[in-house]
């Protein structure tokens, strides 16, 4: 009879150890070992066979008693529940229990049993892992074909474990939501295992990587002087069987990843903390994948020895990263991307991944060393303030920012991100992450942008030439043609170029807090820096209106020029303002969907108020100039002489006493619409024309004077004159002047149309209704008795 042949397990390991007679001599220690081993785990097979036992014992009671309940309710339906009109003992019995309760029990025990089996193949499973070869003579036994396929086999075992124990327990979640202690225990069990399988599993990748020649060196050994060399990737120089176990080792570390990620999501939710916006694999992915970080890690320990030499200059650091992340991606991509598809980890880009990996390695090194020897610098009392440590903030910003910019295209260049996962991994892609862990930093890096921005804008606001009106020394009949209303440029505001320089200072401002990686820290940056510079700039505008003090001082063209200059500057900042509340890249930036609220309330409040400061001004000028004239408006009316009703109203000169207000009004007007806003000067000319149409109307003394033909006539000549200002403006400006324009209408009626006019403005119940037909929208009844009785009879 023929012995059996030896199992090939059995066969592989002897082939192992003993490939050639020259290893013959090793087997005594090998043997040695093996007893050892074997005596070692002698104890452990008689504990567990022991508590096989004790547990097959107690499953065996409750099985026994249920069964006996089981059978007296059998026994109870068959007899009716009764015999002789008695209740049998077994069927009180069963009475007493309960069929409900019983039921219940049994489901009970069922879901205990099916849990104790799931979390007992998960624990034999990890445990297998665990039981592995002394490191001291079998670490090459790591290294085999047959043992690490052996390894990641029981690993997707446990995984698949614990798929199978989270699809039971959402289950039981759903249908049972007050078996929380079982859940509970469950739980508390998988995380326990979990907390052992992972730092082995890691462990046991590492080491492959190791065996495969990861990390490789950071330059190139045939690299000559002046000709760049990329480093080999040992990724892409693996052969088949390397391939095959890296393979196997990489997906069984993302399917662990994957399912510790959905428990987590699944406690959370559980918890009624969950996030709405991830998916289970936002939820587990969104911070890495954990083989791809196993790559970067080795790698980090040979850039660091580098990076402590290059602390003085950054941009070594930054290059250095990005150069190596650069000659790895392609490779990490055509090796690992097939691995992700394969584990069916839709939406995960190896060069994501990749480049996030090396990003957060950066971070982590600028957290440690850098950051820290700037923010000593920076609250140094004996630098604080200084160009150098102000610069050094600004220069390793910039780096970052164009780090950033860099990395992304690298990232950018893998498959489409899902919308699922694509916040979360921009998250950490970004340098500027470390901001979010170190709120005080950002307050910092704000303060130097700030204080920066600042000092190169003091000296341009004291050069007096920065504040010169844009078109002030045009002529007058050149600005007529370019008259218009629709303004869009810092030009079309008449705005001085210093306020083109705080916008555009203040964008590059924005636009450099846009690298944080969400709202909220670009708002925090924003209302420490750009918010803050444009507010003490507005507060400089105001001030140099103030320091004018136009209410009490005579309004001379210096005065008046620089009033102009400065509302200019504040409608075109406001206009500035309104555009990037409208742009859809600021909505985000404001708890209320504006970040410059405030501001743009501030800049309307303050151009509104100067412009009121300006007309007030040049209305008490007129009527400084123009008091004693309006005063005796129909007095002189009965002065003048019979040949003097025979003059040409078009020949007829203007009052002498009226001459000088209207010259200081007309250049008033003109000066106002050189240096003003075509906007704000169609607002402001408007209003001194209603102005001093109330003035002259209101002070004569309506009754108490007699106009005779000639006193209307001069009148209206004084009028007409004052009317000539405004005719450039508008066609009909006599519409602004509504009162006077009324008055001179009812003033040159005919006597008869006078007395016909009076009567009807006697009759109370349709004087006022009569009035309005005639055309008369501005004074009452009264008022337009008092005119009609001050016109002298027959003229």
């Amino acid at each position: 009879m023929s012995e059996r042949p030896p199992a090939p397990t059995l066969r592989g390991f002897l082939d192992a150890h003993f490939a050639s007679p020259q290893d013959l001599p090793a087997a005594p220690a090998l043997a040695e070992l093996l007893r050892r081993e074997c005596a070692e785990l002698d104890p452990s097979l008689r504990r567990l066979e022991a508590h096989l036992a004790d547990a097959a014992d107690a499953w065996l009671a409750r099985s026994a008693g249920a069964r006996s309940h089981l059978a007296r309710i059998r026994r109870t339906t068959r007899r009716g529940g009764f015999v002789g009109g008695e209740q049998e003992e077994g069927a009180g019995t069963a009475t007493d229990v309960g069929l409900p309760e019983l039921v219940r029990e049994i489901q009970r025990i069922h879901t205990i049993r099916l849990y104790a089996a799931l979390v007992g193949n998960l624990e034999d499973a990890a445990f297998s892992i665990l039981r592995q070869p002394s490191k001291l003579n079998l670490s090459s036994m790591l290294r085999k074909s047959n043992e690490t396929g052996w390894k990641q086999g029981k690993l997707l075992h446990a995984v698949d474990a614990v798929r199978d124990i989270e699809r039971e327990l959402v289950r039981i979640s759903t249908a049972r939501p007050l078996w929380t202690n079982l859940v509970m225990a469950v739980d508390s069990r998988v995380d326990k295992t979990l907390a052992i399988l992972r730092p082995q599993a890691l462990t046991d990748y590492r080491a492959l990587l190791a065996s495969l020649g990861w990390p490789p060196p950071l330059s190139s050994p045939d690299t000559d002087k002046d000709k760049y060399s990329q480093i080999p990737n040992p990724l892409v120089l693996m052969n088949e069987e390397n391939k095959g176990r890296y393979s196997q080792s990489f997906q069984a570390l993302c399917a662990l990843q994957h399912v510790q990620g959905s428990r987590e999501l699944r406690q959370r939710q559980t918890a009624a903390v969950a996030d709405s916006k991830y998916s289970d694999r936002a939820a587990c992915f969104d911070n890495g994948l954990w083989a791809v970080d196993e790559l970067v890690h080795p790698m980090a320990s040979r850039m660091e020895y580098h990076f402590v030499k290059w602390s003085e200059h950054p941009e070594f650091i930054f290059t250095l990263v990005y150069k190596i992340t650069k000659d790895f991606v392609d490779g990490v991509d055509d090796i690992l991307q097939p691995l992700i598809d394969q584990a069916r980890l839709v939406g995960l880009s190896a060069k994501e991944s990749w480049v996030t990996g090396m990003v957060k390695m950066l971070v982590g090194y600028l957290e440690r060393q850098i950051f820290p020897a700037l923010d000593c610098s920076n609250q140094d009392l004996t630098t604080v303030g200084k160009p150098e440590a102000d610069s050094s903030w600004l220069h390793l910003n910039d780096l970052m920012i164009s780090f950033d910019k860099r990395m992304q295209l690298l990232a950018d260049s893998g498959i489409k991100k899902t919308a699922c996962l694509s916040e979360g991994l921009s998250r950490s892609l970004s340098v500027f992450s470390i901001y979010s862990e170190h709120p005080e930093w950002l307050q910092m890096w704000a303060g130097v942008e700030l204080s920066s921005a600042q000092a190169k804008l003091e000296s341009e606001m004291e050069d007096e030439t920065s504040w010169s009106c844009s078109g002030q020394h045009d002529q007058l009949g050149h600005m007529e043609n370019s008259f218009k209303f629709l303004l869009s440029t810092r030009e079309d505001y008449k705005a001085p170029p210093v306020s083109e320089s705080v916008v555009k200072t203040a964008l590059l401002m924005i636009e450099r807090g846009r690298a944080l990686p969400n709202s909220g820290m670009q708002i925090q940056y924003n209302r420490s820096s750009s918010v803050r510079f444009l507010n003490d700039f507005f507060c400089v505008l105001r001030d140099r209106c103030e320091a004018l003090q136009l209410s009490n001082t005579a309004l001379d063209d210096q005065s008046l020029s620089k009033i102009c200059v400065a509302i200019n500057a504040v409608r075109y900042c406001e206009n500035v303002l309104r555009e990037w509340d409208e742009d859809t890249t600021f909505l985000d930036m404001g708890p209320e969907g504006s970040l410059f609220t405030d501001e743009t309330c501030f800049l309307v409040k303050l151009g509104t108020e100067y412009l009121e400061q300006i007309l007030s001004s040049i209305l008490l000028e007129f009527e400084d100039l123009s008091w004693e004239y309006v005063q005796n408006i129909g007095s002189w009316s009965g002065q003048i002489t019979l040949e003097d009703q025979i003059l040409d109203e078009e020949n007829l000169a203007v009052s002498p006493g009226f001459v000088a207000s209207l010259d200081v009004l007309t250049d008033r007007t003109s000066k106002l619409k050189q240096y003003l806003n075509s906007k704000d000067f169609l607002d402001l000319w408007r209003s001194i024309a209603e102005g001093l149409d109330y003035f002259i109307y209101s002070s004569i003394r309506w009754g108490e004077v007699t106009f005779s033909n000639p006193g209307v006539v001069q009148l209206r000549v004084d009028m007409n004159a004052l009317l000539h200002i405004f005719r450039p403006l508008c066609s009909r400006p006599e519409a602004f002047l509504p009162f006077l324009n009324e008055s001179l209408r009812l003033l040159t009626m005919k006597k008869s149309e006078t007395e016909c006019m009076l009567e009807m403005l006697m009759d109370d119940t349709q004087s006022d209704t009569s009035l309005r037909h005639q055309g008369f929208h501005h004074v009452n009844v009264c008022q337009a008795a008092k005119i009609l009785r001050s016109r002298k009879s027959g003229g």
